[in-house]
């Protein structure tokens, strides 16, 4: 039989799994847009001052670390993904709060992964571009991001929250 970890059918994983496809299905859509509305490169302009719809493509990790990895990248995701697959118990996945964290992680990590993967794409495609513009001109910006880029970013947040809060409150023991 079975355990909770790898029977697909629980509850607890039936959710994970959901939300996973969920964001990534959005993620995919989002970036397929992109592709067929911009040209790589491009940007249009949505809040001057603040924001743009762009379309950049990235082979390296957070920020552009990494650039030109996008293999060794790709190798590195798969990894995280089945080690986040059989560890995620140690991470409190039996909690509501659990459960949505890994599925957005796992969603994100699906939809990074895939354009890694994909022939023709090999890079992540980036299109949210948040930005100030200061009077004398240039632009002091936020690395462009997308759609599993915040889902993983907001899981890894939550899974921290989570330990937080069970550091702080008081065992079993120490209520007695």
């Amino acid at each position: 039989m079975a355990d909770q970890t790898t029977n697909v059918a629980t509850p607890t994983n039936r959710l994970i799994l959901t939300l996973a496809l969920t964001v990534f299905v959005f993620d995919q859509f989002a970036k397929w847009l992109v592709l067929e509305l911009l040209p790589v490169g491009d940007e249009r302009n949505l809040i001057p001052g603040f924001f743009k719809f762009v379309h950049w493509g990235n082979t390296g990790a957070a920020w552009s670390l990494f650039s030109g990895n996008n293999a060794v990248l790709a190798v590195i995701g798969i990894a995280a993904l089945i080690l986040l697959v059989f560890t995620r118990q140690h991470f409190h996945a039996h909690t509501l709060m659990g459960q949505v964290a890994f599925g957005l992680i796992f969603g994100g990590i699906a939809g990074n992964l895939t354009d890694r993967l994909l022939p023709g794409r090999h890079a992540v495609v980036d299109f949210l571009y948040f930005y100030l513009q200061p009077r004398g001109g240039g632009e002091i910006g936020f690395p462009a991001f997308n759609i599993a880029d915040s889902a993983i970013c907001t899981g890894v947040a939550l899974i921290f929250l989570l330990s937080w809060r069970n550091e702080q409150s008081p065992s079993a023991a120490e209520k007695s």
